[in-house]
């Protein structure tokens, strides 16, 4: 993997109408994180890594005390994680994750996306399989060997290890994310994680050019204008 590693994770923040779009997919996916994990960021690493992103991404205090009252509460809406495959502009892979509340409504949205754009929505692992789903955690750090043996002892799967310009990104399997980041801060203290996410990297990339280009960018621009869709994931490569 080592710099193959790129965020392949469509940024929306391009607009004050995309930073309240930003807010909105933000305070569900706290609320979410918190109803099923609990309030406490302490006992709750999923929760502690979502609220500094967050804040990171500048997502107003308000907001986020809101989602986290709201979850305290118990009821509210029922938000399950649906996720969708398929194949965009170019013949690229996509998957789309999303939180709804009504999966009928959600499916139907992602599939006129895909339609629209000339592009196909496939079955449950039909691109997925192209991907690694990683929990990736970047930090200032330049010794490897500390980390890795760390991790190492915290019987954490490791995939790989970066060292580049005075920053370690570690790479474990999605699963290992809470395991991964307790060893780390339990060796360490308390990082700072330049980056601290869960993602799908594309094993392999798909070249998109000449008219796909301009499809493709009209694809992501109807996704992300969805409210169900969280993050779009993608081997595209311009």
């Amino acid at each position: 993997m080592g710099r193959a590693y790129q965020n392949r994770k469509e940024s929306m923040a391009k607009t004050a109408d995309a930073k309240t779009k930003i807010y909105s997919k933000y305070a569900r996916e706290i609320y979410v994180c918190a109803k099923s994990g609990g309030v406490d960021p302490a006992g709750n690493l999923s929760l502690r890594g979502l609220l500094e992103r967050a804040k990171k991404d500048q997502v107003p205090a308000h907001v986020i005390e809101k989602a986290i009252d709201k979850a305290k509460g118990g009821g509210g809406e029922d938000f399950a994680l649906a996720r969708y495959e398929g194949f965009g502009p170019g013949n690229c892979m996509v998957i789309v994750d999303c939180l709804t509340d009504n999966p009928n409504r959600t499916i139907a949205d992602v599939r006129h996306c895909f339609t629209k754009t000339k592009s196909k929505l496939g079955t449950g692992g039909s691109v997925s399989h192209m991907f690694d789903h990683c929990a990736i955690l970047g930090f200032a750090g330049d010794d490897e060997d500390a980390v890795l043996e760390a991790l190492m002892m915290a019987e954490v799967d490791v995939t790989d290890i970066e060292n580049e310009d005075g920053r370690i990104t570690v790479f474990t399997p999605h699963t290992e994310y809470a395991k991964a980041k307790q060893a780390l801060t339990d060796t360490f203290g308390d990082i700072d994680f330049q980056v601290d996410e869960i993602q799908f990297l594309p094993q392999t990339m798909t070249q998109v050019s000449g008219d796909d280009v301009a499809m493709f960018d009209k694809f992501m621009d109807m996704l992300n204008d969805l409210d169900d869709v969280q993050n779009v994931y993608h081997n595209a490569e311009f």
